[in-house]
């Protein structure tokens, strides 16, 4: 495994790699697609923070590429999307960072309350600037939280241990979840009413951009600060521009902006009401340490064991459901490429996963099984893109958790249907590896992952012996045969050989008297 670690990822992750004997090439950060899809070539894992950009362009041709790590909290500088699309899994590291954020929006308020940047800058000039720089107590002040997960729950609760006024908008959160917990929960229009300063803690998404607009600005009260440390484009700059100079907010803190690095020339640069801060929200030693080793022990765990953690595009998996699940995923693979060559175009895939179920999540194991299904007729689908890919082809995936196992501890049992509505049934089970042990109703026992020849044939002696000895004056040898009867004068039989037969040999085989129809899978 190879990974290209970008933006200064800390050493504690890049050793846990090497540790599993998995390579690792450090580079500056990449802000050209073109460059960054070069250096994607022979790539399995990326690393990035804030300053590479992963694009779809970026990842079009990323052929070996299957996961995308960002080491910390925002996947804003990925475009997720197509990377589903193209079945790379995004995960970041969101608990790692959550204090160092939440301390560092702390610090720009006491800073705006205190008017410490501009006193430093002034004594440190020479001067003895008190004159102007009167500044205000935090206690008993109101505090307008915007978002309630991690960081701002953490600033939230430093904030009222010093004595705030707290309370918050989350437009994640429902109307229901209202004072049912410690910090009360308004509307944003509310919010920005009655609180003297608003700090935001929320992604940046098609809907929260700019969610303070200059409208929404404009509802807050004269003299009242506004605090961003979660993500740029979240504050409209314009318009706060606009109004610290009428003076309808007294000043502002800006730890990210809509263009990072932010360019010399802005204008948000040369303003006295603003203190600015280079993104530094997740910058100590100990988030980056933390971030780096959290998102690297996800990684080797997904790619070794299947376990799902931090990842943005995958339902959850823990490491115990992984192990659980772990010894069906062959089977899984198997039976998607066995069903893909008896039902070539399939419409319809029922899954039931009968017998005991309670520790089994089925959910990995559905989207491996459709993968491989998929991917007889397309390399790049993963568990990750194989439910959008199915959606996109016209393929109804349903799946059934329970029921009968007929004898069996597990037992996994699919029904193909194509655009006719034929169909085809496959029950499988783990007994010595995977195996197959009905086919259309048919008893029989087979690994879907063998060479196979499926065998319709007359029910009557002397079959076996025939066909035997066809194959072997090929010089293919029978490591199984597996004969079950359908009950109207035909029978089913699934051949296991130690390679695939000769074209020619299975056109012979056909000729046999009694030999109905035959397929090698």
């Amino acid at each position: 495994m190879k990974v290209l670690a970008c933006d200064g990822i800390h050493q504690d992750g890049l050793d846990l790699f090497r540790e599993a004997g998995w390579e690792v090439e450090v580079s500056d950060p990449i802000k050209d697609p073109t460059a960054l899809a070069k250096a994607l070539d022979g790539v399995d894992v990326l690393l990035v923070r804030s300053s590479t950009l992963v694009t779809a362009d970026a990842i079009k041709d990323a052929k070996q590429l299957k996961v995308v790590g960002r080491a910390g909290a925002g996947v804003d500088t990925i475009d997720v999307d197509a990377a589903t699309e193209r079945g790379i899994a995004v995960m970041n590291a969101p608990d790692g960072n959550t204090l160092a954020a939440a301390e560092h929006a702390i610090s720009l308020l006491f800073a705006l309350a205190r008017h410490i940047p501009r006193a430093d800058a002034g004594m440190k000039a020479g001067e003895w600037p008190k004159v102007g720089l009167t500044g205000f107590e935090l206690e008993g002040k109101k505090l307008g939280v915007i978002g309630l997960g991690r960081i701002g729950s953490t600033v939230a609760r430093k904030a009222q241990g010093i004595g705030m006024d707290v309370a918050a908008f989350d437009p994640f959160l429902p109307a229901s979840a209202a004072g049912k917990g410690s910090v009360p929960l308004k509307s944003l229009d509310d919010l920005l009413a009655k609180a003297d300063i608003i700090t935001l803690h929320i992604p940046r998404t098609k809907e929260t951009t700019n969610l303070l607009s200059e409208e929404k600005m404009r509802l807050m009260k004269k003299g009242s600060y506004v605090i961003n440390a979660a993500r740029g484009g979240l504050v409209d700059e314009d318009a706060l521009l606009r109004l610290l100079d009428e003076g309808h907010l007294a000043g502002a803190a800006l730890d990210t902006f809509v263009t990072e690095p932010l360019q010399s020339d802005s204008p948000l640069r040369a303003h006295p009401k603003l203190i600015l801060t280079p993104h530094l929200g997740a910058s100590t030693s100990e988030a980056q340490q933390a971030v780096s080793t959290i998102l690297a022990r996800q990684i080797i765990d997904f790619i070794s064991t299947g376990a799902v953690a931090g990842c943005v595009n995958l339902p959850p998996l823990t490491a115990e459901a992984a192990r659980e699940v772990g010894p069906w995923m062959p089977l899984m693979s198997a039976l998607g490429k066995l069903i893909a060559r008896l039902v070539p175009a399939p419409t319809r895939l029922h899954i039931t996963y009968a017998g005991r179920s309670q520790a089994l999540d089925p959910r990995p194991l559905t989207r491996l099984l459709v993968a491989s299904l998929l991917g007889a007729a397309s390399s790049r689908v993963t568990p990750v893109n194989a439910l959008a890919e199915a959606a996109a082809r016209g393929l109804v995936v349903a799946e059934t958790v329970g029921g009968d196992g007929d004898g069996f501890d597990r037992l996994l049992k699919l029904r193909v249907e194509d655009e006719s509505g034929a169909s085809r049934e496959v029950e499988a089970t783990l007994h010595r590896g995977p195996r197959v042990v009905r086919l259309d109703g048919v008893e029989l026992d087979f690994d879907p992952s063998a060479h196979l020849l499926l065998m319709r044939n007359e029910d009557r002696p002397g079959m076996i012996g025939l066909v035997g000895s066809h194959l072997g004056a090929a010089g293919v040898n029978i490591v199984n045969f597996s004969l079950g009867a359908k009950g109207d004068g035909e029978a089913l039989a699934a051949i296991t050989v130690d390679r695939a037969a000769p074209d020619a040999q299975l056109l012979a085989l056909r000729t046999i008297p009694g030999v109905l129809s035959l397929e090698a899978l």
